[in-house]
C-alpha cells in the first residue's frame, strides 16, 4: 500500500508558475507508476501526466505537454509537477494518484490517491 499527500497548491496570477509535490509512504514506491490529475467544479476528474516507476518514462494529455512536466525522486518518494504559464482554466483541485497498471490513464486504474490540492488562477 501507499499513502499519498499532495502539497504546493495555492493562488497565482495568470502567466505564473506552481510546483506541486506528492509525498508518498511506503517501501515500493519506484514500483509505482504515478501520475496527476485534476477535477474542476461540474467536470469530470482528468488525467494530466504519468511517470513510470524505475524508468522514469513520462506521458502526458497532448493539451498539457510543454507547459506542465512531471518528475519524480524515489530515493525521497516524491513526484511533482511543474505548471508554467497557468490560465484561469487551469483552476482544480489537483490530485496524485499511484498504480501498478502500466500504463494508465484512466482514474479507475488508480488504486491510491492524494486528497488534493487546491490551484486557483485568478487575477
Amino acid at each position: 500500500q501507499v499513502h499519498l499527500v499532495e502539497s504546493g497548491g495555492g493562488l497565482v496570477l495568470p502567466g505564473g508558475s506552481l510546483r506541486l509535490n506528492c509525498a508518498a509512504s511506503g517501501r515500493t514506491f519506484s514500483s509505482y507508476l504515478m501520475a496527476w490529475f485534476r477535477q474542476a467544479p461540474g467536470k469530470e476528474r482528468e488525467f494530466l501526466a504519468g511517470i513510470t516507476g524505475n524508468t522514469n518514462d513520462t506521458y502526458y494529455l497532448e493539451s498539457m505537454k510543454g507547459r506542465f512536466t512531471i518528475s519524480r525522486d524515489n530515493a525521497r518518494n516524491t513526484v511533482h509537477l511543474q505548471m508554467n504559464n497557468l490560465k484561469p482554466e487551469d483552476t482544480a483541485v489537483y490530485y496524485c494518484a499511484a498504480t501498478t497498471a502500466v500504463p494508465a490513464r484512466e482514474s479507475n486504474r488508480f488504486s491510491y490517491w492524494g486528497q488534493g490540492t487546491q490551484v486557483t488562477v485568478s487575477s
